[in-house]
């Protein structure tokens, strides 16, 4: 009995060493369901509706519309990628029921 106990344990440390690269919830590929952006690689939990499911999808390009920091963790439209930032004219209405979209601008092309 010891000895299967031993070979368990043993089994069940060889099977968390080995990582995977995808996970289940966390590490989440574009296309995937999701629950908030946090799991997704692209951080971006995307829906179409309110009554659609949510998805993970790469983050808004450059002159293309986006949402602004959300709590929620799940937009209408995925913020900018890295270096951009949203135009957006924020509410309290657009806020509480997330639909303060804007456009993705780089900023330091637009001081030129």
């Amino acid at each position: 009995m010891e000895k299967v106990l031993v070979l368990l344990l043993i089994a069940l440390a060889v099977a968390y060493a080995v990582p995977d690269p995808r996970g289940i919830i966390l590490n989440l590929d574009d296309g995937e369901l999701c629950l908030n952006s946090a799991q997704c690689n692209s951080k971006c939990c995307h829906r179409e509706d309110g009554l659609s499911l949510a998805r993970c999808a790469a983050k808004a390009r450059e002159n293309s519309e986006c949402s602004a920091f959300t709590l929620y963790g799940v937009y209408y439209k995925c913020p900018c990628e890295r270096g951009l930032t949203c135009d957006v004219d924020k509410t309290i209405v657009g806020s509480i029921t997330n639909t303060n979209f804007g456009v993705c601008l780089d900023l330091g092309r637009a001081a030129e």
